[in-house]
């Protein structure tokens, strides 16, 4: 079990929700988590590799490989059992958030009843 708080940030949820998909190195989970959030989240290159090495202390996320393209390295990055696990909860945790105010009934107006 991770020793995650039961909420996590948002760059926080969709860098590891974009390796789901499997590895990827930096530039490729940048790009994912600008895809799936709708262009809400895109973290600049320092604050990327800042959030992978506190996953990475965290368990959540390991590195896969490194390769060098270019004359330059390149690490590609995995979810672990824990990671996968933590973003899981957090997306179960925001469903069940989000099911109050959806499900919740409406007066005339639109505004929800308290």
């Amino acid at each position: 079990m991770t020793k995650r708080t039961p909420r996590m940030s948002e760059p926080t949820y969709f860098i590891l929700a974009a390796l789901l998909g499997g590895p990827l190195h930096g530039y490729g989970i940048i790009k994912r988590a600008e895809e799936q959030s709708g262009g809400r989240v895109r973290p600049a290159v320092g604050t990327l590799y800042g959030a992978l090495d506190r996953l990475a202390s965290e368990g959540l996320i390991e590195v896969d490989r490194e390769e060098t393209v270019e004359g330059r390295p390149r690490r590609y990055f995995r979810i672990t059992g824990d990671g996968r696990e933590a973003v899981t909860a957090e997306a179960r945790r925001m469903r069940q958030a989000a099911a109050v105010v959806i499900g919740a009934p409406s007066v005339p107006g639109g505004t929800a009843t308290a």
